[in-house]
């Protein structure tokens, strides 16, 4: 009796995920009209559309569903989680869904904002009682003590995209592009944080066999960029990234090189720079790390053009502006941090006006 009650809870809980009933609302493909690039369509996939406001709501969707259907969460499973971020406030989010009880560990220096969001979702947080490189241990710790599950979004989330029957991001870019100009693109370009999603886009290139090519972008102190170009598995730099919810301190397991055709490394100010130009000029409200994605959409259109190549690039919005209103959306802020993203802005200016990207790449 026992194992029917934990199964029909499981399938219950599944289907009000989603599963075996409607599939999640695909997010909007937005096409960003640039008025000297008009043989290229520049597209971007607004993953903050998400009910959590954040392409991670895929990643955690997907974590629960198979710790669920592993047996792993069950009725009244405390669900813990290591995360300061997008991941905390939508674990909270599925957890509430499911009825059980979720508590983030978050470091000290966590945003008064992010606190409240993951409250919102019906979470709780703790600030982890050891330095930000143990939290994953520390939360860990809890969840055994607790009886409950960890939801580690490094080590499981690339498994679990992997194993989903739901339709990735790479699955509904192909569909929303299907009447567009340019059907299939020359390039998708994305960030890092876990790997999952950069992983999900490469598979689904090469099981499908299409021409199109990975880009992913890297912002300063993350290991992803100097481990792909080096062959290294193990890199790290023991620097945290100053872009939320992408570049790593170190690689981790759901990272992908072998399908990655290229890494662009982007400098934090630039990072900037694009998150300002796309805010105030294309009133496209965005985190930083789609400014890192769009300045290495910028790059690769620039490149296109040179090579007399037409087509289609796309790219994704990661999440909304209204997070960093305090931190990289402010002048002082930034200032604070010696970031100046006054060059780049004039980069990001001309090529949104010639077509013309810098003789000196300062992507290099």
């Amino acid at each position: 009796m026992a194992e029917e009650h934990a199964n029909a809870w499981a399938a219950e809980a599944i289907r009000r995920m989603g599963a075996g009933g409607p599939r999640v609302t695909p997010t909007p493909l937005r096409r960003l009209a640039l008025p000297a690039i008009r043989d290229i369509g520049i597209y971007l996939k607004d993953e903050s559309a998400h009910p959590t406001g954040s392409m991670k709501y895929r990643l955690v969707r997907a974590m629960f569903r198979e710790a669920i259907a592993a047996g792993a969460i069950t009725a009244g499973t405390p669900v813990v989680a290591a995360t300061s971020g997008a991941v905390a406030v939508a674990g909270a989010h599925f957890a509430s869904l499911l009825g059980l009880d979720f508590t983030a560990v978050v470091p000290a220096r966590t945003s008064g904002e992010v606190l409240a969001r993951i409250e919102g979702e019906g979470g709780r947080w703790q600030v982890g009682e050891q330095p930000p490189a143990a939290v994953q241990e520390e939360a860990r710790a809890l969840a055994e003590r607790l009886g409950g599950h960890s939801l580690d979004h490094f080590a499981d989330a690339g498994r679990a995209m992997a194993v989903s029957d739901e339709p990735t991001i790479a699955d509904e870019v192909f569909a929303q592009l299907s009447e567009e100009p340019h059907p299939i693109p020359e390039w998708i370009v994305t960030g890092a944080g876990t790997g999952a999603t950069s992983a999900a886009v490469g598979r689904h290139l090469r099981r499908h066999g299409h021409p199109t090519r990975l880009a992913v972008v890297d912002p300063e102190n993350s290991a992803y960029f100097p481990a792909w170009a080096s062959g290294c598995d193990d890199y790290t730099t023991g620097m945290p990234s100053r872009i939320p919810g992408i570049g790593r301190p170190r690689t981790e397991p759901g990272f992908l090189p072998a399908v990655i055709d290229l890494m662009i490394p982007v400098p934090d100010a630039a990072s900037v720079a694009a998150l300002r130009w796309l805010r105030t000029a294309a009133g496209i409200e965005a985190g930083p790390a789609t400014g890192t994605n769009f300045w290495g959409t910028c790059h690769l259109v620039a490149r296109m053009r040179e090579a007399g190549v037409r087509g289609s690039v796309v790219t994704l919005i990661g999440d909304s502006a209204d997070p960093y209103l305090t931190t990289h959306l402010s002048p002082s802020w930034v200032r604070a941090r010696g970031l100046d993203p006054t060059p780049y802005e004039a980069d990001i200016e001309r090529f949104v006006r010639t077509g013309e990207w810098p003789a000196v790449d300062r992507s290099a």
